[in-house]
């Protein structure tokens, strides 16, 4: 029997148009497998709407043509069931689809799908709230609320932004209680990783694991400006666990209370929230093509 596939395509997401990606479908998805239907995205939100009327419909596996807030969106109503997920990445960093090595060029992901590979990995949760590769608070959220905001894409115009920011924005103090123990922090940023990395290979945590049940929490030190360009590179050369100026503890409860309410991100897309967040974790959740 044939496996119903939805594919929620985010048309502005990334840099690449998606207006003709159904038309791959057509070429390259296996026809004796799957009966398919594309849905185009018209706002923010309306991928999470799609995915759960889908469900109700009995469709079978859903894929997120986007990036890592689309999935997001989708994912956050995939989880949890028996239904599949499928991803074509199609963002400007493509983090959760990066670390489980779906490639990145369209034709060769839907071809993966046709394989039906299925693992199960963990999603997080942030306030009730899920995210399935990374969340932040502090300067990373701060830089998510600004990309938002401009119409322009791609890992060009966010490295522009986060440069632009790095030079005023102040670390602020933290209070953390990880699985029963307490820490108190000045940070840069604290980020929440499920995954290794934010995107584009740029790893926060090098050794974090998608399936291990546990959270990385990445808490970056104020540092001097001038090191600023050097923990970018240790990012890209996977070896930020190894620098001063950061610190990871892995947990799967985790409590933290900051000064005052500000902007966190869920999987790169931004949202405000108080000043005590509560975080963990949902292993083997989300039942996932690679």
């Amino acid at each position: 029997m044939k496996r119903k596939i939805l594919f929620v395509i985010n048309p502005i997401s990334g840099v690449k148009t998606k207006y003709n990606f159904p038309f791959k479908i057509d070429k390259y998805l296996d026809k004796s497998k799957f009966d398919s239907e594309c849905v185009f995205t018209e706002y923010r939100g309306h991928g999470s709407q799609i995915a759960a009327e889908a469900i109700r419909n009995g469709v079978d596996i859903l894929v997120a043509v986007g990036g890592d807030g689309t999935i997001n969106e989708v994912a956050s109503e995939v989880e949890g069931t028996n239904k599949l997920m499928g991803i074509i990445p199609f963002g400007s960093g493509n983090g959760l689809a990066r670390s489980l090595g779906i490639p990145i060029h369209a034709i060769q992901a839907i071809k993966r799908i046709n394989k039906l590979n299925i693992s199960k990995i963990d999603s997080g949760t942030f306030n009730g709230k899920k995210f399935f590769n990374m969340a932040g608070l502090g300067f990373d959220a701060q830089i998510s609320a600004r990309f938002a905001e401009n119409v322009k894409r791609g890992l060009i115009n966010y490295a522009k932004i986060a440069f632009s920011e790095v030079f005023n924005y102040q670390s602020q103090h933290y209070h953390l209680n990880i699985d029963g123990k307490e820490y108190a922090h000045q940070a840069f940023m604290i980020s929440i990783a499920n995954s290794s990395q934010y995107g584009n290979n740029a790893h926060i945590s090098p050794l974090a694991s998608l399936n291990d049940g546990m959270l990385d929490i990445c808490i970056v030190k104020p540092f001097p400006l001038y090191k600023f360009p050097a923990l970018v590179f240790r990012m890209f050369r996977k070896n930020t666990h190894k620098s001063n100026y950061l610190e990871i503890i892995q947990g799967s409860k985790i409590i933290i209370t900051r000064e005052s309410a500000a902007v966190i991100h869920l999987d790169g897309d931004p949202i405000d929230m108080g000043n005590t967040l509560t975080i963990g974790i949902n292993p083997h959740s989300l039942n996932i093509l690679n």
